[in-house]
């Protein structure tokens, strides 16, 4: 039997029904309103039949004042509830959960979106960020505009559970604002919200409490953390460790292991061959903890043959295996994993040879390839960069958000 095929009960009792889950990614498939279309519904229909355990969401905002990208769903009231039950019924009459990755950007924002960044602290971000250099400064957060964002936090989450979504996921990594507030880089405040690592982790925490509080204990709860920031004096791996402790304390169903930032992307480090620790990134991470804690961990970044999948879960190093880019070229990969059918599932995509702009397509292009989806038609793997470029540059240029 594929071990891969087990099911994997949570700490409030949840049964995923495998080791196999779609982490999430960009879809950038909401109207210009932020509410979800028929073409994102669509691609979670798609991905409900594909055979994984686990579908996490791509970030849903909690405040249409703070947005990431210029398509991203945002939840913070019911007015498009018959939207969201819709999406949350994608995985109707499957094994499949649908969890919604709830998230608020903080300082790492695009201008074109966002007039005003907010932030733990007035620190901009090293690179990329804004043109224009009176704007590049956010605004550090009052203690009552923090307790409104961690009321945001519950208050969404509780929509989506009304709305028949199997849980959610916070997006503590890659720079967001739960990250900036963990980073001693990013976070200088010298209150009760900042300095020493008890004070930094709390806003995580105190996220998660009001999110429990509101959506009972029967509702599963999961986060995203970095490994580590990977910059100099940003969060260390270290640091990360004792948030797995006090996060697994309070008793958090499940914590995916990301890292990395926007500035030093981690997350989408080069695939390398042979062995597990070759072929995933954080896995050295992974192992040392799972000595620290007995909460399910879900690790994302770098899986790409079964071989290796399984090979990480009988080591029991890992509970879950997460898998991003590939589910948006091979939407039938859960059935493919388990019956191996298909055993390496690469994802090499065509470059423009311009460096700027490449590194862009690691988000663009498959959001493109996810939209093919959600139109019914079949990924694209020689799907034109150039095409995907300019396409998303004249949303921008037009400000077609």
């Amino acid at each position: 039997m594929n071990i891969l095929n087990n099911e994997m009960v949570l700490p409030n009792g949840t049964i995923l029904s495998n080791r196999i889950a779609k982490s999430a990614m960009s879809e950038n498939l909401s109207t210009k309103e932020h509410s979800p279309t028929p073409v994102l519904i669509e691609a979670y229909k798609k991905w409900a039949q594909s055979g994984a355990g686990l579908l996490i969401s791509g970030n849903i905002m909690i405040d249409s004042k703070a947005i990431g990208e210029p398509r991203n769903v945002v939840v913070e009231n019911r007015n498009n509830f018959e939207l969201l039950q819709e999406w949350a019924k994608s995985v109707e009459g499957t094994k499949s959960q649908l969890w919604a990755q709830i998230n608020h950007p903080g300082r790492q924002a695009m201008e074109q979106i966002n007039s005003e960044l907010k932030a733990p602290s007035a620190v901009p971000l090293k690179s990329g960020g804004r043109k224009d250099i009176s704007k590049k400064l956010p605004i550090a957060l009052d203690e009552n505009e923090i307790l409104a964002i961690i009321e945001a936090f519950g208050n969404t989450s509780i929509i989506l559970k009304d709305a028949g979504f199997s849980g959610v996921q916070i997006h503590g990594a890659h720079g967001y604002l739960v990250s900036q507030f963990l980073s001693p880089d990013a976070n200088v405040r010298t209150d009760k919200w900042g300095g020493s690592l008890e004070n930094r982790a709390r806003f995580v925490i105190e996220v998660y409490r009001n999110i429990r509080a509101k959506v009972g204990s029967d509702f599963p709860i999961g986060i995203k953390l970095n490994s580590a920031d990977f910059q100099k004096g940003g969060f260390t791996e270290e640091e990360s460790m004792e948030v797995v402790k006090l996060l697994s304390k309070e008793g958090i169903d499940l914590i995916e292991i990301s890292g990395g930032t926007y500035e030093a992307p981690a997350m989408m480090g080069k695939q390398k061959k042979s062995t597990i620790k070759r072929e995933v990134y954080f896995m050295d991470y992974i192992q040392k903890a799972r000595k620290i804690t007995t909460t399910p961990l879900m690790l994302t970044g770098g899986f790409r043959t079964t071989a290796v999948m399984k090979e990480a879960i009988s080591s029991n190093q890992l509970d879950i295996i997460g898998i991003a880019r590939p589910f948006a070229v091979y939407p039938t990969i859960g059935h493919e994993i388990m019956n191996e059918s298909r055993t390496s599932f690469t994802t090499d995509i065509k470059k423009t040879g311009v460096k700027a702009i490449d590194g862009a397509m690691n988000i663009i292009w498959y959001e493109s390839q996810i939209k093919r989806l959600g139109q019914g038609k079949l990924p694209k793997p020689d799907l034109n960069p150039w095409g995907v470029f300019l396409k998303y540059f004249w949303l921008i240029l037009e400000k077609k958000f």
